[in-house]
């Protein structure tokens, strides 16, 4: 049972971490995996051919999603997502609750999809993830701000990534600062219309003590 109560219309830092803090996505593809959960389970709107749509991913850096799949995710979601990032243990998402217990169904279906693909790829058995995910209440802007410049400084740790964030492929940094990759899937406009340019929000991430 959860003790953290998820309001509708608040937003939330969600994260969490591999069982016994071990690696949970060894390669692109378990990456890619878990990208196209995140997008895509935003409603419960049932997918097919996922496999064939991550091996797309993999071979053209596009998911090739049907556009009536992915108006009718987009119309029937019950959560937002403002920013994210999956490094090898761990992951971080920002969101907004759009409907009651969207957020508990959202993670139900992300991780235990991911689960299921992971112990079938790698023949283990059992939980991949650390207990239950973490959600943590956004109170103010000033905290909304500062947790997209910590979610994106996150791949600062990995010593091939130090100062290279902005080309980190499991972001959504270089979508705030460069083209977008995925459309209304996340929404930057919270975070981006507090910046008259795209390099300014650049130079407060790059500036930020980056504190939750």
């Amino acid at each position: 049972m959860r003790k953290e109560k998820i309001t509708t219309g608040e937003y939330y830092h969600i994260y969490n971490r591999g069982i016994h803090k071990q690696t949970i996505f060894h390669d692109r593809s378990d990456y890619a995996r878990f990208l196209f959960l995140v997008l895509y389970f935003q409603s419960e709107v049932i997918l097919k051919n996922v496999s064939r749509m991550i091996i797309g991913y993999l071979k053209n850096m596009y998911f090739s999603i049907q556009n009536k799949d992915l108006q009718e995710i987009l119309h029937h979601k019950t959560i937002e997502i403002i920013a994210f990032c999956i490094m090898p243990n761990h992951f971080h998402i920002l969101i907004k609750q759009l409907k009651d217990d969207g957020t508990s169904s959202y993670m139900h279906r992300v991780l235990g999809g991911y689960s299921r693909y992971y112990n079938n790829k790698y023949g283990t058995t059992g939980h991949i993830f650390q207990a239950t995910y973490k959600s943590v209440l956004v109170k103010n802007n000033i905290q909304l701000l500062y947790l997209t410049a910590y979610i994106h400084r996150n791949p600062r740790s990995l010593s091939l990534w130090y100062g290279k964030e902005l080309q980190y492929e499991w972001s959504s940094y270089q979508d705030y600062c460069g083209t977008n990759r995925f459309g209304e899937l996340v929404l930057f406009s919270v975070i981006l219309n507090q910046f008259h340019l795209k390099s300014a929000y650049y130079s407060f991430v790059e500036s930020s003590p980056a504190k939750e």
